[in-house]
């Protein structure tokens, strides 16, 4: 299915505290909602506290917000959500919240939706759980690209690639240059996704990409085993080591200047770098493999907050998620984070960054818009075997076969249960 229009709408208008590996929510206190962040980082962090203290100004209730780390968030979220959680808590849209809807965790706010205004049909729909019923207050989006310094790419005189082989040039050039080509990091098992949704996008097309992490296509297939060989071939130009290192830690290379670039999303690297030096942060659209399918799709994820269904301040919660659909509620945000795009059709646009803006027009001139592989595919299917799958492949990439197999014999165990 194309996602053509998913944010055109909104293109036009367009550390941690220490807790046990399973979540704990806060307990609920009177006058305050509790709210579950997965904004560990210190620039999301300090912009997600500017837009709940404008809420706490306007309401003059408090919002008690329980920080967890942003990977044990992810891996520990089906026993959070069954434990005793938050209120409301940061996730994701798309298959991401439909698993969790589906399953009963999360509270129907399809009366909240009746009221809003400034978001899209498409981002509805990406609100909206398989029942028909909505379930997300979309917050923001943000491309994945390849980024890169434009002084670099200026003071060594190299050009945009278009396509896979000058991109594939362009990182034997590099190399050649004693830069690391690649800035890769996939400790956290999540990042290196990223470059696979683009190698199978641009190789087999949108339509076959999403058939596959839906689970009606084969791992086993040319078309798949081809992804992984076209990667193998550009193995040689990232950094070694990757499953050891964070994409914190690699995106800090390019800002250093110690690598030409990094498949990443917009607010990886910009987080990474001085607010001196973020003029110098730019990307280009992952290159062209197949012509048919040329660079028609882009990654970007949208990210918002969902209301769980053991909710103990519910009207507090509800009047949180009305604020946190509002204009204002994302303009507090970005002050602090000019590293993603606001959904809301009503935002003011003015202060946005030259990324920003390319961002949005990168967005709103794609085909389609995939949201990740871990959001694309079944949250089971994602962490208990694609991010052991590819950190085995990073290792030995030679196995193509033995790799796929294993991917589709457990596709098949995972996709036939209920």
């Amino acid at each position: 299915m194309s996602r053509r229009t998913l944010l055109r709408g909104a293109a036009v208008g367009a550390g941690a505290v220490a807790l046990p590996s399973v979540l704990a929510a806060c307990s609920s206190g009177p006058g305050g909602v509790t709210m579950g962040s997965n904004a560990s980082d210190p620039v999301p962090k300090k912009a997600f506290a500017a837009a709940f203290t404008a809420y706490e100004k306007k309401s003059k209730k408090t919002v008690r917000v329980n920080t967890v780390n942003h990977e044990n968030f992810q891996e520990n979220i089906n026993r959070y959500l069954q434990g005793t959680p938050d209120d409301v808590f940061m996730w994701f849209a798309g298959n991401r919240m439909q698993y969790f809807a589906q399953k009963g965790l999360l509270s129907d706010i399809s009366d909240l939706w009746r009221d809003f205004d400034g978001f899209s049909e498409a981002l509805k729909k990406q609100s909206t759980g398989l029942d028909g019923k909505q379930y997300l207050v979309p917050y923001y989006y943000y491309p994945w690209a390849v980024f890169h310094r434009k002084s670099v790419f200026r003071e060594r005189g190299y050009d945009i690639p278009k396509t896979f082989d000058q991109y594939r040039a362009l990182a034997q050039q590099m190399q050649k240059d004693g830069l690391v080509p690649f800035a890769f990091g996939d400790k956290d098992g999540w990042p290196a996704m990223g470059t696979f949704d683009y190698l199978n996008m641009r190789a087999n097309g949108y339509d076959f990409h999403i058939a596959l992490l839906r689970g009606e296509k084969s791992w086993n297939s040319p078309q798949v085993k081809q992804v992984f060989d076209l990667w193998r071939g550009l193995l040689p130009y990232h950094q070694q080591g990757a499953n050891g290192r964070t994409w914190q830690e690699a995106a800090q290379t390019l800002a250093q200047k110690k690598a030409g670039m990094t498949v990443l999303g917009l607010p990886h690297p910009g987080q990474q770098f001085s607010a001196a030096d973020r003029e110098d942060l730019d990307f280009f659209p992952f290159p062209e493999i197949d012509p048919a399918h040329g660079q028609d799709a882009v990654e970007a994820p949208i990210d918002g907050f969902l209301m769980s269904k053991k909710a103990k301040d519910r009207d507090g919660a509800k009047e949180l998620l009305k604020f946190l659909a509002t204009p204002q509620a994302e303009d507090s945000y970005l002050k602090s984070d000019p590293n993603n795009v606001a959904v809301n059709s009503g935002a003011d646009t003015a202060a946005y960054t030259p990324l920003q803006k390319k961002a949005v027009q990168l967005v709103s001139g794609a085909r389609q818009i995939s949201q990740f592989l871990d959001r694309d595919t079944r949250p089971d299917f994602a962490s208990t075997v694609m991010i052991q799958a590819i950190q085995q492949f990073l290792n030995k990439p030679d196995d193509i076969d033995g790799l796929v197999n294993d991917i589709e014999r457990q596709k098949k165990q995972i996709f036939s249960a209920t």
